[in-house]
């Protein structure tokens, strides 16, 4: 594409038949939030090789040299951070567009420290203790018994929905059933503002009924600075985590960039 210097590479895989394929989407001639991190995890100064190369220089030449660079010791682990609870009426819903206003890094010897440390600094960790409300779409449910299995396995108590408590009492476990109407009482918007919940795992099916249904759950959550995951994935590593904060090694980046 005739770049010299950094560009940002955007694709997509589609795995919507048994040959995934993967397709460049965007190729922009410009850096991206992602090589400063890519620069503290690798202890390669990205920025400065490449404004040298714009200027003649050659990475041949450079005491880095070319080709795949040597893998360190470590596992950076990227976090976003969203700014949710600064904007009234922005729907904490995450799709293809980007939300996030910027990102926490968490570096370690062992992925599961490292992934401790970004949740930690996104304000992402939960308590040891108390209640998990739970509201699960139709299409999630299967994939979701593990996440109930795990928040159960853990000591939580469990809040749901009607449909979502069905699935928990089909797994043999106990929960609070709550109203997801607003017009009844009590409701999942009362028992958030009684601060009765630590977190709330919200999936929904993209249609509009649903997302305005859920769309008060999220904001109430993130105006009481309750962690609020729309992602199974997600919620399965923090609820897997567990290393409590005082346990975490602490380092500073010179000291990584000698691992």
């Amino acid at each position: 594409v005739n770049i010299v210097g950094l560009m940002n590479i955007q694709f997509i895989l589609d795995r919507s038949n048994n040959n995934s394929k993967v397709y460049v989407i965007e190729v922009n001639p410009r850096s991206s939030r992602t090589v400063p991190f890519i620069s503290k995890a690798t202890g390669v100064p990205m920025v400065d090789l490449a404004v040298g190369c714009m200027q003649g220089e050659k990475l041949s030449d450079s005491k880095y040299g070319i080709g795949i660079f040597k893998e360190r010791n470590i596992t950076a682990v990227k976090a976003p951070v969203f700014s949710m609870s600064k904007l009234t009426d922005v729907d904490t819903f995450l799709g293809p567009e980007m939300k996030s206003t910027g990102e926490v890094m968490g570096i370690s010897k062992k992925y599961e420290e490292a992934i401790s440390k970004a949740f930690i600094s996104s304000g992402n960790n939960i308590p040891s203790e108390g209640s998990v409300l739970l509201s699960i779409a139709n299409r999630d449910k299967e994939k979701a018994r593990y996440l109930i299995n795990l928040i159960n396995k853990k000591g939580y108590k469990l809040i749901a929905t009607p449909g979502t408590a069905k699935l928990i009492s089909e797994m043999g476990f106990k929960s609070d059933v709550i109203e997801k109407r607003l017009d009844k009482n009590p409701n999942v918007i009362d028992m958030l503002r009684k601060s009765e919940v630590i977190a709330v795992v919200n999936t929904v099916t993209g249609d509009s009924k649903t997302l305005q249904d859920g769309f008060k759950i999220r904001r109430e959550s993130t105006e009481r600075k309750i962690p609020c995951f729309t992602s199974l994935d997600t919620a399965e590593a923090v609820f897997k985590d567990e290393i409590k904060e005082e346990n975490l090694s602490v380092y500073s980046l010179d000291e990584y960039l000698r691992f």
